[in-house]
């Protein structure tokens, strides 16, 4: 299975958001968020595309795949 990285934290605190403000953009809970973070989740489409335009990087810098 390959390794699964996520960048995701950088660019939500450079965006100045926090984990329940991300959440709530995205419509899930901040669990999710803080299970993304800690590449405990593997995100669907729908969402890494959500997440992607509200911190306004490509999904390809917010996770990563080995």
């Amino acid at each position: 299975m390959p390794e699964f990285t996520c960048q995701l934290k950088q660019y939500r605190v450079a965006k100045g958001l926090t984990q329940e403000q991300l959440a709530e953009l995205v419509h899930v809970r901040r669990e999710t968020i803080m299970r993304l973070e800690k590449a405990q989740y593997n995100p669907s489409l729908k969402l890494a595309i959500d997440i992607s335009r509200v911190v306004d990087q490509p999904i390809e810098k917010l996770f990563i795949f080995d």
